[in-house]
């Protein structure tokens, strides 16, 4: 459904070798310590004492690609039952997979080809069985009965059987606006960079993936009432508005645009706060968000070259209780953006609708015959 990011074979060469680099760094680098009951999540590690910014903040700025953790899904596999952490056994099998990995790249790059080798990447992934950390169980909260319905009928490129006959039939992510929050903030199959910026006041967090990008003003938590914007005030990734808590960032998000994917106003629909090329999350991309999501991040540097990013969201018309998902950073400076080159050439959704039109006409003419016939 997606266009191709257009590149040059010089760009992609470069490309190349910036992946093998990540795909070097196989497991979260000084994310957090295992513990010997596998069933416990530790808090995250706070005694690292960052470097600081010139005026006084910590130091967080660089380039954390989350290609490294791509391969975790989101909800905790049955097989794992009530346990955080993989066994010892259980990572060396991950970590074979992801040998074969490697070698799919080698072979690519010895051949002089690029396919899915570094298409969609993958490695050992550290020793976590999800992403998810709340709830202890792992799974994803039910839906409220009224999300539910939504859900269902939902349509976007994803659902089965869906006749695709105006825009209005694709999500946001299939119209190369936006995957969503907080879903943008999560692995995908590709694209996964995140690069945090800093300046006076300010928390900067650039995408790779459309890039996105989210200006994050510094106030005072006490301050935060304040300066929220009307309800009515409503962007696609919210209005984040960020304060330190020791060398924590904390990040509270509100003000994102509510909608759904059964509505057949297009200025209605609202985009997915989970996207199911993330792996382990529901199918569809048709997940709804009222106007009472809200987002609340925390971003601790736990390493040199590590930061750990909580996410927690609650959205009671969506979700019967909040969730939260943990995902380590593991820092590649050497990883670089290039275009993301979605809108341009993107015929797709135009050629959806086209097919569905001659379909939809080839099947009435198909019915006019058959009754011309009976009639006969």
């Amino acid at each position: 459904m997606k266009s191709f990011n257009t590149k040059t074979a010089r760009l992609l060469a470069a490309m190349s070798a910036a992946a093998l680099a990540c795909t070097a760094l196989s497991a979260p680098v000084n994310a957090q310590a295992v513990p010997d009951d596998l069933t416990v999540m530790p808090p995250v590690p706070t005694d690292y004492q960052p470097a600081r910014t010139a005026w006084g903040d910590p130091d967080l700025r660089g380039m954390f690609p989350i290609d490294n953790i791509a391969s975790l899904p989101m909800q905790r596999p049955a097989n794992f039952g009530d346990r955080f952490w993989l066994t010892e056994e259980e990572y060396a099998q991950r970590a074979a997979q992801a040998g074969r990995s490697d070698a799919a790249y080698a072979a690519e790059d010895e051949s002089g080809t690029i396919g899915m080798g570094h298409w969609v990447e993958s490695d050992s992934s550290g020793r976590r069985t999800s992403l998810l950390i709340s709830p202890a169980n792992g799974q994803l909260p039910a839906f409220t009965e009224s999300a539910q319905a939504l859900y269902s009928a939902g349509r976007s490129s994803w659902t089965p059987g869906t006749i695709h006959q105006w825009v209005d039939d694709f999500d946001t992510w299939d119209r190369c606006i936006t995957r969503g929050f907080p879903a943008s903030m999560f692995p995908f199959r590709y694209n996964n960079g995140i690069q945090v910026m800093q300046a006076p006041g300010y928390f900067v967090i650039n995408l790779e993936m459309i890039h996105d990008s989210r200006v994050i003003p510094i106030v005072k938590k006490e301050d935060i009432a304040a300066r929220r914007w009307p309800a009515n005030v409503r962007t696609w990734m919210g209005q984040s508005l960020g304060y330190w808590e020791g060398n924590t960032l904390v990040v509270e998000t509100t003000n994102i645009i509510a909608g759904d994917s059964a509505t057949t106003v297009v200025s209605e629909r609202g985009p997915s706060p989970l996207n199911m090329a993330t792996m382990g999350v529901p199918p569809f991309n048709t997940i709804p968000t009222s106007e009472q999501a809200k987002v609340v991040e925390r971003i601790t540097m736990t390493g040199p070259d590590s930061i750990v990013y909580e996410v927690t969201y609650s959205d009671p018309e969506v979700f019967v209780a909040p969730w939260t998902a943990r995902l380590d950073w593991t820092r590649n400076d050497e990883y670089e953006f290039f275009e993301y080159a979605c809108h341009e050439g993107n015929v797709q959704v135009r050629n959806y609708i086209s097919s569905a039109s001659a379909g939809l006409a080839a099947e009435a003419a198909e019915a006019a015959r058959a009754e011309a016939a009976g009639t006969q």
